[in-house]
């Protein structure tokens, strides 16, 4: 008989998206439960993976009495399931489900840490935010920092004790699956195809963002980096693929304004797969502020494209400056824009960049090897 692991998330997208495949593959081993919030999606995500689910309402914002009865309602489905393992990802299902299991006396309690939201954030809600941190680790049996940096950051804020913390594999919380994050599946006519419905010539340099079109991001930044460089050459083109969250973390009106003037900017929204986004562009640039460890770096360079990463834990743990992608400053839009130029000139320095971007995610973040490392701490509690 196997025994129970129960894996939690604020949304169902984080077990979609940044979990592809590992609930799946870890049904093998162990009954898998998923819980997260938004009951509908998260029962499309259970029915397509073969798995159970159960629904707990959870917001991305400080909301004690809803939180409060998310941990009760949470307890109860535990103490009735006796789960050997409760695996929580995000901050909120962090909260959540380190309470109600550790109340629960569920026996072994993991949380991964896949990025501090808390790290952009000053005075008496940064120090909420801490003590919030210092319970969720408090509660669990096992802290994993998805990257070097962040495990680095934990220790710095002593938010728990350094023996609860350990990096997987070479980071990252899901890895790569490199056999589906591969240009060689796209055509010449698929992707001549997308550029001409998206209004891109063939002698167009693109560099495309990924993920949420926020401040924390570096959206700002960026669109005020790319339109100095569009107004020196408008064959530069900045492709964003993202949704805006204007009510957790707006852009700056200007920022707003630049991007629905168009002016070589392509906004082509959230995308279900960013696959056929990923081939038609020349080079990734990613400013965020803060990440865990950002699978669009990994995803991107599977496709064979360099980067331009800001110098925080993961990107520059995935980016070698100089040969995968360069690395530059935070919230620097005059580095952003010298970065840019630099890359979309046809250097030889640029090839090189090419030539490394597949070969180095390839031999450090297959997907598999993440999978298993997980694997095997989940094994090795099974010894205790």
């Amino acid at each position: 008989m196997k025994q129970k692991l129960i894996r939690i998330t604020t949304v169902p997208i984080s077990l979609e998206k940044l979990l592809t495949g590992q609930l799946r593959f870890m049904n093998s081993f162990y009954d898998v439960i998923a819980v997260s919030s938004e009951k509908e999606n998260l029962e499309k995500f259970g029915k397509a993976e073969g798995l159970p689910v159960f629904p707990i309402e959870m917001t991305r914002k400080i909301t004690p009495v809803q939180d409060f009865m998310a941990i009760v309602k949470l307890f109860f489905f535990l103490r009735k399931q006796k789960p050997f393992i409760v695996h929580t990802h995000t901050p909120k299902a962090g909260l959540v489900g380190m309470i109600a299991a550790k109340m629960a006396g569920v026996p072994h309690r993991l949380h991964t840490v896949a990025g501090l939201p808390l790290l952009e954030t000053v005075g008496a809600k940064r120090k909420i935010l801490d003590f919030v941190e210092k319970i969720i680790y408090g509660a669990a049996t096992a802290v994993y920092p998805n990257s070097h940096g962040l495990r680095t950051i934990i220790e710095e804020n002593n938010y728990c004790s350094t023996k609860k913390l350990k990096v997987l594999a070479n980071g990252s919380s899901n890895g790569i699956d490199t056999s589906h994050f591969d240009p060689a599946l796209f055509t010449s006519a698929q992707n001549q195809k997308l550029k001409e419905q998206w209004h891109i010539a063939k002698d167009d340099f693109v560099f495309i963002f990924v993920g949420r079109l926020v401040k924390d991001k570096g959206i700002n930044e960026l669109v005020e980096a790319f339109g100095v460089l569009n107004s020196e050459n408008q064959h530069v083109k900045l492709l964003l693929v993202g949704n805006f969250e204007n009510d957790l973390d707006p852009l700056d009106e200007s920022t707003m304004k630049r991007i629905s003037e168009g002016k070589g900017i392509i906004e082509a929204g959230y995308q279900n797969d960013v696959r056929p986004y990923l081939a038609i562009a020349d080079a990734l640039v990613f400013p965020s502020y803060r990440e865990g460890f950002p699978n669009v770096v990994m995803q991107a360079g599977a496709f064979g494209l360099p980067s331009v990463v800001s110098d925080i834990n993961g990107c520059n743990e995935i980016i070698i400056d100089g040969k995968n992608g360069t690395i530059i400053p935070v919230k620097n839009s005059g580095a952003i824009y010298e970065a840019m130029k630099k890359m979309s000139s046809a250097t030889p320095w640029m090839d090189s960049l090419k030539q490394n971007a597949r070969p180095m995610i390839v031999s450090r973040f297959e997907q598999k090897v993440v999978w298993e490392a997980i694997r095997n701490e989940y094994r090795q509690l099974e010894n205790k």
